[in-house]
């Protein structure tokens, strides 16, 4: 086969077609790796220097009514450090039928929730009828990234979502897992509504966006994973909304990846179901997820690209460029059919260069016959 472009290349792997060689991609480059490791360039100069086709990681801007702004104003109120050294705020939410608020803290890597936006059913009203919903979608952003990449790969994003990639992973983003799943179990009409209304809104700005810039639309979350809940709640909560949204973007014209970043063997014919293109994070046991690569290959191969399996703790972080091209040319003969993107399993914060370089270097070599 004759060399392709990158942009061609992980297209075909996407289809779930064989390109000339496997492509590879990180899962978004972190702030911090890049600052420490990397001197502070950006994603663009990032994939350049490790000879890597580009997937870069850029979203749409969401426009809105003033009027509408105004019913969901937002303050912001600093609280400090924490003892651990992590800054903590909290962001209200000034509506006309009272107030919501959401704790946060960060530290040099993330940030997380510590109280979480929707504690009762009345607050979720009030979400619903006072969040803003948008009136344009601007796509200069994406286009500006698909220019500036040309042909050598593709831009990737979610699309418009409340924490997380579909209705019920951003629901428990918004309500915190455990008091989700307890609902759920308990109050299941209550659960579908919420639900409902979520994926109402997701399919009206789809719908809004028009023709979709993005090559590449994030669904799913670790929250719909089976280390979270379990197949027949994934069945139940999940898969119905997925189905309809991804459905929507297909019809837009992008493509979708699933993204369960932890178990994921008992759901795999569940996602073909959803109609996604493609499936991540793949995560292996040593990283806490269960992914089989040779066993998922033989169960859905041949119906659903894959893209990561690649674990960045023993690989970029403890490894050495010699184990790291081990690895890859291990995940490269499990899915040797063909679509598959070679990646990390999750976001990194650390990790030899050298290692990275290795791992590019190494997927070059995974050539199809």
């Amino acid at each position: 086969m004759e060399q392709l472009t990158g942009r061609e290349r992980f297209l075909l792997a996407l289809s779930n077609q064989q390109p000339d060689r496997m492509p590879c991609q990180v899962h978004s480059w972190m702030s911090y790796y890049l600052q420490t490791y990397l001197g502070g360039i950006d994603q663009y100069e990032a994939y350049e220097y490790f000879g890597m086709d580009p997937v870069v990681y850029v979203s749409p801007i969401y426009q809105y009514k003033s009027a509408d702004l105004a019913n969901w104003e937002k303050r912001k109120i600093n609280l400090g450090y924490s003892k651990s050294g992590c800054h903590t705020w909290v962001e209200e939410i000034i509506t006309p039928m009272g107030t919501l608020s959401v704790k946060k803290e960060k530290n040099q890597y993330t940030q997380w929730t510590t109280k979480h936006l929707i504690e009762t059913e009345r607050d979720f009203e009030i979400w619903k009828k006072y969040f803003p919903l948008p009136c344009a979608v601007d796509w200069s952003p994406v286009i500006e990234a698909k220019k500036k990449i040309g042909n050598k790969g593709i831009v990737r994003s979610g699309f418009y979502d409340f924490g997380q990639g579909s209705p019920w992973q951003s629901f428990l983003n918004m309500f915190g897992t455990e008091q989700a799943i307890y609902l759920a179990y308990d109050e299941p009409d209550l659960m579908h509504y919420i639900l409902r209304e979520l994926l109402k809104r997701k399919l009206d700005v789809i719908d809004l966006g028009g023709k979709q810039e993005l090559d590449l639309v994030e669904c799913g979350g670790g929250a719909g994973s089976s280390t979270v809940i379990s197949p027949t709640m994934h069945k139940e909560f999940c898969l119905p909304y997925d189905k309809k949204q991804i459905e929507a973007l297909h019809t837009q014209g992008t493509k979708v990846v699933y993204h369960l970043c932890g178990g994921l063997m008992p759901l795999l014919e569940t996602v073909v179901e959803n109609g996604a293109d493609a499936l991540e994070t793949m995560t292996p046991p040593e990283m806490g997820g269960d992914c089989d690569m040779k066993e998922a290959t033989a169960r859905v191969g041949n119906k659903l690209a894959f893209v990561g399996g690649f674990d960045q703790n023993h690989g970029f972080e403890r490894g050495n460029p010699k184990k790291v091209k081990e690895m890859v040319h291990k995940l490269f003969e499990a899915k040797s059919i063909g679509g598959y993107i070679c990646a990390p399993s999750d976001h990194f914060f650390f990790g030899d260069p050298e290692n990275i370089k290795a791992f590019a270097d190494a997927a070059k070599e995974c050539v199809y016959s």
